[in-house]
């Protein structure tokens, strides 16, 4: 009775924070140059027609002239400018933003790293400040930039993006709107210079700007305004019809390379079905830590950090069986899915691996419970 009253002693407290926060409409697009930047002005000068406070936190215009030309009439708080390594960098000025509390102000590029020498490492943990003071925030980002769909823009794009948001971030918006353009006309954008200047046209052109590449992230971010919409629904509409919810655990050891496609899989499918999920990392003898090497210590406190990151529950437990510490936590958490690794076993391994795998299956079976292998 103790546990329920403070239960629900926490969620009308949330209640109460949420409601004195700023709120929260991001536009996401496919890549650069589908006109994100643009939008955010055209909206910020209907509001200043409406007689809203809306001021620029922080715009990057990339300088292409029609975006610039939509700056003029606008209220801009002046960036800060920050010294590191000899050189003078500008970024956006979380504390004067505080000071003067506009109604809406708008943060460009979401997923951008501050400088060192600032107060957040990142800017969408200034933006998180800056609702938690309860001031509205306007904002952008691409879709590449998810950090739970970093492995599939790697495979999409060959390109390794290095900074992103936690997919949680996206999750605390109150809007979410799709800025998209056909791979036609997004080209032809580029072929005109309202993308990039003469010079790296081409090289746009011959790499990242192709068709394929182009249709994949598209319909990566249309998939995520859809789930968003989805998730809104069922929150804020309650179904008639109830269902047994989704709970995802994902486990990982400090040997498995493909811990962090296991983790951002399992993400996404969480936040696909708006479900709970947890990590679980099982330290047996073997994984006692005097025994892993250092550099396997550091692999797995970064993947349970990023777990973390992207809304994940952390459990670490003790046990001489991974295949027990599983099913224990299966029937304790109410788990619907466990996700796990494709292994890479010898032959030897794999004949001493079988039966125990085979017991862990029909164990989950009797539970019904589902199991995903994720591959890489």
């Amino acid at each position: 009775m103790e546990k329920e009253t403070q239960h629900t002693a926490e969620d009308f407290l949330a209640l109460i924070r949420k409601s004195k926060r700023g709120k929260f409409k991001v536009y996401i697009g496919m890549c650069a140059g589908v006109g994100k930047s643009y939008r955010m002005l055209q909206e910020a000068h209907e509001l200043q027609k409406n007689k809203i406070d809306v001021k620029i936190g922080y715009i990057e215009t990339h300088k292409r002239a029609e975006t610039e030309n939509l700056v003029v009439g606008l209220t801009i708080i002046p960036r800060k400018v920050i010294y590191y390594k000899g050189k003078s960098v500008e970024e956006m000025d979380l504390e004067e933003i505080l000071r003067q509390r506009p109604e809406i102000v708008i943060v460009d590029e979401l997923a951008h790293s501050n400088v060192f020498g600032s107060k957040h490492a990142k800017r969408w943990q200034d933006v998180m400040e800056i609702l938690d003071a309860g001031i509205n925030v306007i904002s952008a980002v691409n879709i590449q930039h998810l950090e739970s769909l970093n492995n599939s823009i790697s495979e999409i794009t060959s390109i390794d993006v290095s900074e992103r948001i936690p997919d949680i971030i996206l999750e605390q918006a109150d809007e979410i709107v799709n800025i998209d353009l056909t791979a036609d006309d997004l080209i032809e954008r580029l072929k005109t210079g309202k993308i990039y200047p003469k010079d790296k046209i081409q090289m746009a052109l011959n790499n990242f700007f192709i068709p394929s590449n182009i249709l994949q992230l598209r319909e990566l971010a249309l998939k995520e305004v859809a789930s968003h919409v989805e998730k809104k629904v069922e929150t804020e509409y309650v179904s008639s019809v109830y269902a047994k919810p989704s709970r995802f655990l994902a486990c990982i050891s400090s040997n498995d390379k493909n811990a962090k496609t296991v983790i951002r899989k399992t993400a996404r499918l969480a936040g696909y079905y708006n479900s709970r999920w947890f990590v679980l990392y099982v330290e047996t003898p073997k994984e006692h830590p005097n025994k892993i090497a250092l550099d396997k210590q550091r692999h797995l406190i970064n993947n349970l950090k990023l777990a973390t990151e992207l809304g994940a529950e952390i459990v670490k437990v003790k046990n001489q069986r991974v295949s027990t510490a599983i099913i224990q936590q299966i029937e304790l958490r109410n788990i619907t899915t466990v996700c796990l690794g494709k292994p890479k076993l010898n032959l030897i391994q794999i004949i001493l691996a079988t039966n125990v795998f085979n017991q862990l299956l029909k164990k989950l079976s009797s539970l019904h419970v589902d199991v995903i292998i994720l591959s890489k």
